[in-house]
């Protein structure tokens, strides 16, 4: 689990502002739930045989006996939540999340276990219209973030539950005559869970798996149409995709459409997005069938990748514009009162104030290290004659005196 420090909670903020303010576009509205939850609720969504509930959950027992889990994902919380306060009855909902999820995994780069996530969830539509739509949106993200060039779209359909079953078996029987070639971890799965082989990155199973039996050449007729439907779709909104038949989901819960937005910008090929259908979860969770569809991703690998690609404006960093330095003790009260004044009138203005005394050379030190472009230095003349001096910190400049008036339409010129 890591830190944010204050150089980086500004790249933080930029990607959050983008993710609002494209919600809200949409019509999701935002949902927050409690990072603890009853262990169950994980245990019959995801699945008691995941490597999330088996391996990486932090589960511990609550001063009543009762079992309870840091949330390692946040599908299953939401879908809670809307069932518990009667979101799902007989009406449709968008909506979205953000916030800190938890997994005991071995760290990598841009993972921790303590990571933070933004999800979309939507419940009550079945049509694979509604799939096109988070797609759409995922890719408008990548659009505005400046990284629809540096990620791919994979597509997959997982088929009903049924046909799911009956490609398990073929699937099984298949790996049983390569035996030899499963690695520990495959063996284990091929009793509990034999459809998360296929997304094995072990490249001695590579040869074996390419020729595996593929699921979209077992999915039932509807399966098979709504996932048409949903390509083209893409194709009429002009979005680029790839068909990988080896696409999994590490949740129990998914079924249907499946997709994936990965990147090589970070290296070997990682994640960014994640989701698909559950139109099974809130019946298995007591509640009436509701179709859904969704997706996450994960907030530290996107700023990484932001951070890597030289994506994020140097206007995003929170750098300060102007920073206020009376040049001695008298003429603290003066400076205080004035940049209050600047901050009313130029509500955009990040501009911070010297406090804390010193000689006059440390209060210029101060001014430079703040990273301010601007430096507004305030001393006897300038007391005496009702005037300010502005000195660019940044460019070779000369510095000038101006009248107190006047300085809320340069420092708006020079903000433009």
């Amino acid at each position: 689990m890591n830190d944010l420090l204050p150089e980086q909670s500004p790249l933080w903020q930029y990607f959050e502002g983008k993710v609002r303010d494209l919600m809200a576009r949409y019509g999701y509205a935002e949902i927050r739930t409690p990072i603890v939850e009853q262990t169950a609720l994980f245990a019959r969504s995801i699945g008691e045989v995941t490597d999330i509930v088996e391996k990486e959950m932090y589960t511990f027992e609550d001063r009543n006996g009762d079992s309870l889990a840091l949330r390692p994902e946040g599908t299953a919380s939401c879908v809670r939540a809307a069932m518990e306060h009667g979101l799902l009855h007989n009406q449709t909902q968008r909506l979205w999340y953000q916030g800190p999820m938890f997994r005991h995994e071995r760290p990598q780069k841009g993972r921790y276990r303590q990571f933070h996530q933004v999800g979309v969830e939507s419940f009550g539509l079945e049509g694979p219209d509604i799939d096109a739509e988070v797609i759409l949106l995922s890719a408008r993200l990548w659009r505005e973030l400046g990284l629809m060039e540096h990620v791919t779209l994979e597509l997959n359909s997982l088929g009903s539950s049924e046909a799911r079953t009956a490609y398990r078996d073929t699937l099984v029987a298949y790996f049983e005559q390569h035996l030899d070639v499963l690695d520990e971890d495959s063996r284990r799965r091929l009793t509990s869970n034999p459809l998360r082989i296929l997304d094995s990155k072990n490249p001695e199973m590579a040869e074996m798996l390419a020729g595996a039996p593929r699921l979209l050449d077992h999915l039932d007729a509807d399966s098979r149409e709504h996932f048409e439907a949903l390509c083209a779709l893409l194709d009429d909104a002009g979005i680029d995709y790839v068909i990988n038949p080896r696409l999994v989901r590490g949740l129990d819960y998914y079924g249907r459409t499946v997709f994936e937005w990965t990147t090589t910008a970070l290296g070997s090929q990682g994640t960014v997005c994640a989701g698909g259908r559950y139109d099974g979860l809130v019946e298995q969770l007591g509640g009436k069938p509701t179709p859904a569809v969704g997706f996450a991703m994960g907030i530290e690998r996107l700023v990484l990748l932001l951070e890597t690609l030289e994506l994020i404006p140097d206007a995003a960093r929170g750098e300060l514009d102007l920073y206020v330095l009376p040049m001695d003790d008298a003429a603290a009260g003066t400076a205080l009162q004035l940049v209050e004044r600047l901050r009313g009138e130029l509500p955009e203005l990040r501009a911070q104030l010297h406090c804390g005394g010193g000689s006059f050379k440390s209060r210029i030190k101060k001014a430079d290290r703040s990273g301010a472009r601007l430096a507004l230095l305030l001393g006897e003349d300038e007391l005496a004659h009702g005037t300010a001096t502005l000195k660019f910190l940044r460019e070779e400049r000369e510095q000038r005196s101006l009248a107190r008036d006047a300085l809320v339409d340069e420092l708006r010129q020079l903000l433009a």
